[in-house]
């Protein structure tokens, strides 16, 4: 509760000045609603909302589930080759650098138009794959160099190395890499579906979308407030996670 009482009580203050602003000032709804017009947009729509948001969120749960496979089994190649990191990482750096927006159309194409929940899961696993992959390669490299020596004195096997060594060594880096992709994930699925502008996936984007066309702002906030608190909840879900696998790992 200590922790927690600072934040609300900001949040309040925030809320309170909102409130008084745009009552004195006399803001037009469309151009910035009160608080009190987004609360009632938000329970006027929540079962709305609720659905738009679990799609969302089971999209970005599929791309950080094809992203955390393929860049761990990447890194896990590289880790066994030199010539083979050496060439794949300047690829992977040139992805990640690329802006989702440059290639989603692409990807839209490709997945079908018809079938843009696919298009959005490749492009969210696409923003995700880095910090995995990074914090993999990095992992798998990180292990001390004493211990290193050890395995080599008592005749170690490559798969030795690798499942008492090496992996262990990299837990703590993949746990941070999956915290960081989670959220890159939230973004990557409502940015591509923004892009894919379809509403076939029914996301929180597209509700978005919606409420911007017909000048419902205040149905827009309580969207965004949505997508915030999911994206919170993902990323206090993982920290509760990585800090379970922290543990786990110094004891052992």
């Amino acid at each position: 509760m200590k922790n927690a009482l600072p934040p609300l009580a900001l949040i309040a203050v925030l809320l309170s000045i909102w409130q008084a602003a745009c009552q004195m000032l006399s803001i037009p709804p469309y151009l910035l609603p009160a608080p009190s017009q987004i609360g009632a947009a938000l329970l006027a729509g929540a079962a709305v909302l609720a659905q738009a948001a679990w799609r969302t969120l089971l999209m970005a749960l599929e791309a950080l589930a094809a992203a955390s496979l393929f860049a761990s089994s990447l890194a896990l190649a590289v880790s066994l080759s030199r010539p083979l990191g050496q060439a794949i990482r300047p690829l992977a750096v040139a992805l990640q650098v690329t802006p989702v927006v440059a290639i989603a159309p692409l990807v839209v194409i490709w997945a079908g138009v018809d079938h843009p929940g696919r298009a959005i899961v490749v492009l969210a696993a696409i923003v995700a794959f880095f910090p995995i992959f990074s914090g993999a390669t990095r992992g798998l490299n990180a292990a001390d160099p004493d211990l290193e020596r050890l395995f080599d004195l008592y005749g170690a096997t490559p798969p030795q190395r690798l499942m008492r060594l090496r992996l262990p060594s990299s837990v703590p880096f993949l746990v941070e890499g999956h915290k960081v992709a989670a959220g890159l994930a939230i973004i990557g699925a409502v940015v591509a579906e923004f892009v894919a502008g379809s509403g076939g996936a029914q996301g929180l984007a597209w509700r978005i979308l919606e409420a911007g066309n017909r000048l419902q702002t205040d149905r827009m906030f309580a969207a965004i407030l949505v997508l915030a608190l999911m994206a919170t909840a993902l990323h206090f879900v993982f920290q509760f996670l990585e800090t379970r696998a922290l543990k786990w790992w110094r004891g052992r």
